[in-house]
């Protein structure tokens, strides 16, 4: 009998693994091979925990810290910590997706990317937090999770003191300085600075609310605005201010209620001189710029710019009223109309006038006052030459034009268009 030649893949790769069919070609790489079945790990990062098998990955893993991207894309100039990433990411303009799941039609440019694909039909999360239960399926998951345990952020904006445990939270905090807002609505043309936000944004189109409350039966597009919402229930406020008593149960509250201490009011609107202490407030102020009312009720042909303000208007079909004053019985359909019913039981009058001291319950009461000052009346009648500058009075004198009397007497016919003259009439019949 002749000899067995020895195959072209011994010969190309005499190095062989003991305990897999994996073979190479130098020593050095079946020893590094070797730690993915022993788990060593002989490097280590000097600036965070983070271990590593091979001193390549290591070289990349420190660029995280120093934020060295030497890989630079010739297509698009995107830049990559590793030659292999820059390979990767030019497979998504070739259009090459050469890895396929063999359990559904998913394909993609990246060997990794298939991996944890592969865990989302397998259910598999092989790696576990020392600390608590949590379990993932990418050990870059369990990095980032660690990191609430430790409180490390190693990840600093450049242009402010925000500073982050996840390389892609700093990279939706760079889009509040650049404005840059790269994902689109395809429906109303909003656009917003992350996908997620736009996915949850897309909810308010279909009208779908996936997460429901066990209690009573409130539904929410995000599981964060359940949990939020639960809180009404245990009662539990763990947001306190420095400054003062205010506790409240979302960490959003908190931070726009510091604003009224330190009086800074950060988003500025691009076409007049409005600025809010809330990002959500200017935004819904623009739409008194571009006239857009995305908000529409099921009951009438009304729109709306704020959802909120759709919620008290649905208030005037229903007849629902459930604020309700402790001194006098007095209910109304939001929470500030009986902030302000409020005062007229303690007298308190906090927006006073600059000019001549005058004082009102209501900031939009001295808005209007101070146009008396000014002579402006920017509120002017369709049908007639009257002016005036109160957009309240203009609704009453609208009336005159149309003859239509609101206000009614219980005990005879009497009706008027104003309710001050309702009162006097009511007067005649008690005395």
């Amino acid at each position: 009998m002749e000899p067995s030649l020895p195959s072209a893949s011994s010969s190309l790769k005499p190095y062989a693994c003991d305990t897999c069919s994996y073979r190479c070609s130098q020593s050095q790489r079946l020893k590094e091979h070797a730690r993915t079945h022993t788990g060593e790990k002989p490097y280590a990062c000097d600036v965070c925990e983070y271990r590593s098998s091979l001193l390549a990955h290591l070289k990349n893993h420190a660029r995280t810290h120093t934020g060295e991207k030497p890989y630079a894309c010739d297509v698009c100039g995107s830049a990559y910590n590793s030659s292999g990433s820059l390979k990767t990411h030019f497979l998504t303009h070739t259009g090459q997706k050469r890895y396929a799941c063999d359990a559904c039609e998913y394909r993609t440019c990246s060997r990794n990317s298939l991996n944890r694909h592969a865990r989302t039909h397998t259910g598999e999360k092989p790696y576990a937090c020392d600390v608590c239960e949590y379990r993932c399926s990418r050990p870059a998951n369990l990095q980032m999770h660690a990191r609430t345990h430790t409180g490390e952020k190693p990840y600093a904006c450049d242009v402010c003191e925000y500073r982050c445990s996840r390389p892609a939270n700093l990279q939706m905090h760079a889009r509040t300085h650049t404005g840059e807002k790269p994902y689109a609505c395809d429906i109303c043309g909003s656009a917003y600075t992350t996908s997620s936000s736009l996915k949850t944004h897309f909810l308010t189109h279909t009208g779908e609310k996936p997460y429901a409350c066990d209690i009573c039966g409130s539904v929410y597009t995000t599981s964060g605005s359940l949990k939020q919402h639960f809180l009404t229930h245990t009662g539990q406020k763990p947001y306190a201010c420095d400054e003062c008593e205010y506790i409240t149960c979302l960490r959003g509250n908190l931070k726009r209620h510091a604003l009224t201490h330190t009086g800074e009011k950060p988003y500025a609107c691009d076409v007049c001189e409005f600025r809010s202490a809330d990002l959500p407030y200017l935004k819904i102020h623009a739409r008194t710029h571009t006239g857009e009312k995305p908000y529409a009720c099921d009951a009438c042909e009304y729109r709306t710019c704020s959802i909120s303000t759709l919620k008290r208007h649905a208030l005037t079909h229903t007849g629902e009223k459930p604020y309700a004053c402790d001194t006098c019985g007095y209910t109304c359909t939001t929470s500030s109309s009986l902030k302000i019913h409020a005062r007229t039981h303690t007298g308190d009058k906090p927006y006073a006038c600059d000019k001549c001291g005058s004082a009102y319950t209501t900031s939009g009461s001295l808005k209007t006052h101070f146009l008396t000052h000014t002579g402006e009346k920017p509120y002017a009648c369709d049908a007639c030459e009257y002016r005036t500058c109160s957009r309240g009075n203009l609704k009453k004198h609208a009336l005159t034009h149309t003859g239509e009397k609101p206000y009614a007497c219980d005990v005879c016919e009497y009706r008027s268009y104003r309710l001050r003259d309702l009162k006097s009439h009511v007067r005649t019949h008690t005395g």
